[in-house]
């Protein structure tokens, strides 16, 4: 376990090197994101992922959403996108927007139990997205045990996690609002409206003026 200070620059690129390093071996890495504090692990690994959930004390029915470097990654990883989702991560994307979509069948992953859906973010920072570039799709979830406060930095991550992460990446303090979570599977049906899942960066109203009040629940 390590902890890496990203405003110097030699800690910057020994923690990112460490950090894929760890990720490409299945381990759990602290990374900052423009939300809160998430810990990662390879999306493609179920071990790495199955780690994630045991380090949160979380159960497999809270199953992690995915960071993603872009929106061709979304295209990559979601079975639909509905022309609402476009217009949402056009507007929010990179930013503290979640879009759970239906995943791809032919996925080799296990996240949990999704239901065949994927919680999707590209997150608004660059310590985030460059290890995404480098990584791929990154499970997180944010980075403390479950029904502790999310934490706001690396070392508060750590004195949660422990050395049940190998490489921390401080960034500074973060914001301790999460992202807002929309749930955009019942689009793929005519009748069908989008659902707010849990309010956070992105305003409940932004999302409606967005999608359009008459495609929100």
């Amino acid at each position: 376990m390590a902890t890496y200070d990203t405003a110097v620059a030699v800690e910057l690129l020994s923690g990112m090197r460490l950090a894929r390093q760890a990720i490409g071996r299945g381990e759990l890495v602290v990374i900052p994101t423009d939300t809160v504090y998430g810990v990662a692990a390879d999306a493609f690994s179920p071990a790495a992922v199955q780690r994630l959930l045991d380090a949160k004390g979380r159960e497999r029915t809270a199953p992690p959403p995915v960071l993603i470097p872009g929106i061709p990654t979304l295209d990559a990883l979601a079975e639909v996108v509905p022309d609402e989702v476009r217009a949402l991560v056009a507007e929010f994307w990179p930013g503290g927007l979640t879009v759970i979509v239906r995943a791809r069948t032919t996925l080799d992953w296990d996240l949990g139990e999704t239901r065949g859906t994927v919680a999707l973010r590209m997150p608004d920072h660059p310590i985030a997205l460059e290890l995404l570039a480098e990584t791929g799709p990154l499970a997180v979830s944010s980075a403390n045990t479950t029904g502790a406060p999310a934490a706001t930095t690396a070392a508060e991550a750590e004195s949660m996690l422990g050395d049940a992460v190998a490489v921390y990446l401080e960034a500074g303090a973060g914001s301790a609002t999460a992202s807002t979570i929309v749930d955009a599977t019942a689009l793929e049906s005519p009748a069908g409206k989008l659902r707010i899942v849990r309010q956070g960066a992105v305003p409940d109203e932004e999302i409606r003026r967005v999608v359009g009040a008459d495609r929100c629940a």
